[in-house]
């Protein structure tokens, strides 16, 4: 935010409905990423803001994408991180091909993760899931073991995490829990929001790291590295970061940023 605001440009960042600052929807159970969707066309309506380049993390890229599709007026371009467009549904993702112990599998099971996190603190659970989720293998635990009995406490955070970053993260979640978070993404990856044939037709840019976990999920590779995802988004370039995890814009903000910058700037009118 604060290397494409110094380079003239206006960056805007807020927490879905459910996360950190904001409210809690009255029902999260009965949510989806329709709701997401809503949000960001409604946030930019609050701001007057009639169109804007969307920056999506993970399973930020869904809504960033989704509004793309169904907004196409709303935005300028879409940079996504660690995810490239994927549309709700049955065939969102592939668990069937993993082990049960996947751990978007186990975090679909309603109370299966809430009774796995409440073993922990807050700030311990989100320790883990930093150190997890930036290696190079998916998360698979166990018949006998949950998610976060795959992190050994000895770990070090990741010399890109810093103790305040984790101080941080952990007090939004503090407040806001994790019930929303567990129904979107997970518990609605699979829900079919009534989109059929979805094009993004504004340009877009994917970021990967090489030794992204997500890279390993079935069929993703070829999805990417092939084209395939241009026929949902055709105007896409692409570019992997040799050392980049999961968490690439954090681990190689040095790298990501000109990225990004570069294709504001190409595609600003």
């Amino acid at each position: 935010m604060v290397a494409v605001a110094n380079n003239g440009y206006r960056a805007i960042a807020f927490d879905f409905r459910g996360y950190g600052l904001s409210e809690q929807p009255a029902e999260p159970e009965k949510a989806n990423f329709k709701d997401l969707v809503d949000d960001v066309v409604g946030l930019l309506d609050s701001l007057g803001t009639n169109k804007a380049f969307l920056v999506g993390k993970d399973f930020g890229a869904i809504p960033a994408y989704l509004v793309s599709a169904i907004h196409p007026e709303r935005v300028s371009g879409v940079v996504t991180l660690g995810a490239p467009f994927i549309l709700p549904g049955p065939n969102a993702i592939q668990s069937h091909l993993l082990p049960e112990g996947f751990y978007v599998t186990r975090w679909q099971e309603p109370g299966r993760a809430e009774a796995d996190f409440r073993r922990f603190d807050v700030k311990t659970v989100i320790r883990n899931i930093y150190t997890l989720f930036s290696k190079s293998e998916i998360p698979i635990a166990r018949d006998d073991q949950e998610i976060m009995d795959l992190f050994d406490p000895s770990t070090p955070l990741p010399p890109w995490f810093s103790e305040e970053d984790l101080s941080l993260y952990a007090s939004l979640y503090e407040k806001s829990g994790f019930r929303f978070a567990l129904q979107v993404p997970y518990r609605t990856l699979t829900v079919d929001i009534g989109i059929v044939n979805p094009k993004v037709a504004a340009p877009a840019l994917l970021i990967m790291g090489e030794k992204d976990y997500a890279l390993k999920l079935p069929g993703m590779v070829d999805y990417v590295r092939t084209g395939a995802v241009k026929t949902f988004v055709p105007d896409l370039d692409i570019t992997f970061l040799a050392e980049g995890c999961h968490f690439v814009h954090e681990q190689l903000p040095e790298q990501v940023n000109p990225l990004i910058i570069t294709f504001l700037d190409k595609h600003s009118i």
